[in-house]
């Protein structure tokens, strides 16, 4: 980055914890090593020699806080996640994530907006909030550009090879900014499904992914079933063997109703300042 670079993505930094401190969220900071990631396939994170992993998010640590009881927090920090090299992935990147109590997954889309529209007033910044997004069903975005509905004949090799060469590249061709919303429940990670789909979106700025939300499930049991798929999937696929964090199990009920999102900060000043790789964005070691 060059010095200019570096005073603006300090701006951008800055806009992102007064938007969040106005709105009364509390920040919060949650530890970078921890000793057991969730185990969700393709996702490595790096272990440590005396123990444990760096963490791909704070995002297991931060909901224990919800379940706390706190009901609006944020985190920047730095992530971490092995194999993930090119001009949009880095192994070591920053992430803000937020989550709210009592909100669903289109609560944090008003966030994002409203916190886009924000930044876009920064020292003459690329306006990224200056209309409203398009909510772009995934069901529909499949059959458009890819031919095919994932909810009837489920593929995840197709699914993921056609959103990576058929549905991201139509994205960036729609401009601006998109929600990807509704994922087919083989897809849900760590979101609620409710009505046979998975109420989770993605955001893409000019095709660029920024943003990933749920609402959150709040099923432990169910959590559980999740956790020992994806771990017996990584297993088959040669992937690390993470362990369950059952303190976590324990706790997800207690949320009781949340939403939360991981926003790349990294993207994002690469997309604000019209940079053109993630190396562009961040400071050099």
């Amino acid at each position: 980055m060059t010095p200019g670079d570096i005073e603006k993505r300090a701006r951008i930094v800055r806009g992102v914890r007064g938007f969040f401190d106005g709105l009364g969220f509390v920040e919060v900071e949650t530890p970078v090593r921890i000793d057991a990631p969730a185990p969700e396939c393709h996702i490595d994170c790096p272990p440590v020699a005396t123990g444990g992993f760096l963490r791909a998010s704070p995002e297991l640590q931060m909901k224990k806080l919800l379940a706390l009881g706190m009901d609006r927090i944020y985190q920047i920090g730095p992530c971490f996640r092995d194999g993930e090299k090119g001009s949009r992935h880095n192994p070591e990147f920053t992430m803000i994530e937020w989550y709210r109590r009592e909100a669903g997954y289109l609560d944090i889309a008003d966030d994002l907006e409203a916190l886009l529209a924000r930044l876009g007033g920064i020292g003459g910044l690329a306006p990224l909030g200056e209309k409203p997004a398009l909510r772009l069903g995934v069901r529909e975005a499949y059959r458009r550009y890819a031919g095919w509905d994932p909810w009837t004949s489920w593929d995840q090799d197709r699914f993921d090879y056609d959103m990576a060469v058929k549905i991201e590249p139509a994205l960036k061709e729609t401009g601006g900014g998109v929600f990807l919303i509704d994922y087919p429940v083989q897809a849900a990670s760590l979101a609620l499904v409710r009505d046979g789909s998975a109420e989770r979106w993605e955001f893409y700025w000019d095709g660029v992914e920024l943003a990933n939300c749920f609402s959150e499930l709040c099923d432990g049991a169910e959590q559980l079933r999740r956790f020992e798929a994806a771990r017996e999937e990584r297993r088959t696929l040669g992937e690390a063997d993470y362990p369950i964090d059952g303190e976590f199990i324990a706790m997800v009920p207690a949320m009781h109703r949340a939403a939360g999102v991981a926003l790349g900060v990294d993207r994002l000043v690469m997309c604000l300042l019209g940079l053109h790789t993630i190396d562009e964005a961040r400071i050099a070691p």
